[in-house]
């Protein structure tokens, strides 16, 4: 009984009438818009307002909800329409209610499908934002993403386990060089008579997996000496790689004359880049965000390395203040001065997502810290194997369209600071060139930047094949 009274009070507080809610007085925030960002991985609740905003939040179990109590505001008709940005399909929020608890404080609760972690913060006035106070529901238990990976692959065909480990270890080496050459066989071979119709059919439309008996079969011999792996390494592993669509969720990143964003591009790009990659049952792809959200620059650099990737690329769409800049660009880390002002520029420019994005910087503090540590113990070899990486894939994309600079650049990106990880940063195009923005929308022309992108990996794996590496303890 005691428990349905309290349920009761609660229902009560929440479902205050209308009169409570007296008009704005000035000393109160108005509410600007009311933001809600759902994804598997989290959702995120933002509330923009003209003033800054405090708030005191607990979590109640049975079923499970999350209740936040804002200080210094009256409910509104811009804060109920909160409930109506709840999707139906939303993975940690069933339902919202609101209510005036006290003639200042607003009562938010969160009906939630599962137990979460709440992260709860505000952010000031930057870009186009004014004050945003931030609901970021993450579940209580982080999933693992080598098996997210690994569950992948029951989706496609896999060669039965050897029964002994010396059989196993064999059989996994086999079935990565197979994958290598089967990639590059796909992408970088240029059709000829010799090859079948349905083999040249693939530089425009992704073939489906192949099957068992295909990733057991040796590849022909390629005419270019580059086109094949120069050896036969033992490698104990899938090849992983990380795909980074920039920018999300709160940061739209660049927006191009006729209202283009940076974000939804790069998304697109990297989806058909997965695609297109893993046609091969032995090639697995993580992607730093598959939706429309935000991920903090550290947080995409700890993605990748907790799965030990092989290679990071992060695609973006360039801009300037000028609409007459254009041409792709690549760059890998610096580990001293920018290699041009541009690229400084750049950097700069990239790195200020976090601001704009909006991140919890307690909560990104640790993560960061040991990142820099990371860093400050050796990026030689690492900036090394991503200038290789870079001019592969450079030479690729001037093959599709204009270079903005025929050389790889280097600059501090955050977001390639993963120490052991060849990385580097495309930008596709000037998303702020009005003809650029038109190449960038249309599905066509990103085909073009895929085949350009996925030749440039094939490329520098045959000739830097992924050696044998024992698993190491991630972030």
């Amino acid at each position: 009984m005691k428990r349905r009274s309290s349920l009761g009070l609660l229902a009560v507080l929440l479902k205050a009438p209308d009169t409570l809610a007296a008009p704005t007085s000035p000393s109160q925030a108005s509410i600007i818009a009311v933001r809600v960002w759902p994804a598997q991985e989290y959702t995120r609740v933002t509330i923009e307002s003209d003033k800054p905003l405090a708030t005191r939040h607990f979590l109640v179990e049975a079923p499970h909800r999350l209740v936040i109590d804002v200080d210094g505001l009256e409910l509104s008709p811009g804060l109920r329409e909160l409930i109506g940005k709840v999707k139906a399909d939303d993975p940690y929020i069933t339902g919202v209610r609101v209510g005036q608890n006290t003639p200042t404080v607003v009562r938010i609760v969160l009906d939630l499908r599962q137990p979460v972690a709440p992260q709860i913060f505000t952010l000031g006035p930057v870009a186009a934002y004014k004050h945003r106070l931030v609901f970021d529901l993450r579940p209580k238990f982080e999933a693992d993403p080598l098996l997210a990976l690994a569950q992948e692959g029951d989706k496609k065909p896999a060669i039965p386990a050897p029964a002994s480990p010396a059989q196993r270890a064999q059989a996994a080496a086999s079935a990565v060089n197979d994958a290598l050459g089967e990639l590059i066989q796909k992408i970088e071979r240029p059709p000829s008579p010799a090859v079948p119709a349905a083999a040249t059919a693939s530089a425009a439309t992704p073939p489906p997996p192949p099957p068992v008996v295909a990733a057991a079969s040796k590849p022909a011999p390629a005419p270019a000496p580059s086109s094949a792996p120069a050896a036969e390494p033992k490698i104990d592993r899938l090849i992983i790689i990380a795909l980074d669509p920039g920018h999300g969720g709160e940061d739209p990143g660049a927006i191009g004359p006729s209202g283009l964003r940076e974000k939804d591009v790069v998304l697109a790009v990297a989806h058909k880049l997965r695609e297109r990659l893993t046609t091969n049952a032995n090639i697995r792809v993580l992607m730093t965000r598959d939706a429309d959200f935000f991920v903090p620059l550290h947080e995409r650099v700890r993605k990748a390395r907790r799965v030990q990737a092989d290679l990071f690329v992060s695609i973006h769409a360039d801009a300037f203040i000028t609409p007459k800049a254009r041409g792709a660009s690549v760059f890998v880390l610096s580990d001293g001065a920018a290699t041009s002002a541009a690229a400084r520029w750049m950097a700069d420019r990239e790195n200020a997502a976090d601001m704009v994005g909006g991140v919890n910087v307690g909560a990104a503090t640790k993560d960061a810290n040991v990142l820099r540590a990371l860093l400050d113990m050796s990026t030689t070899a690492q900036i090394k194997d991503s200038l290789k990486l870079g001019g592969e894939v450079l030479g690729q994309i001037g093959r599709v369209g204009k270079l903005h600079k025929t050389r790889v650049e280097q600059a501090g990106f955050a977001v390639l600071k993963a120490p052991d990880i060849p990385s580097i940063l495309v930008e596709t195009a000037f998303i702020s060139n009005p003809e650029e923005e038109k190449k960038l929308r249309d599905p066509d022309y990103q085909d073009q930047l895929v085949d350009a992108l996925a030749t440039g990996i094939a490329r520098y794996f045959a000739k830097n094949p992924p050696m044998a590496r024992k698993r190491s303890t991630t972030l």
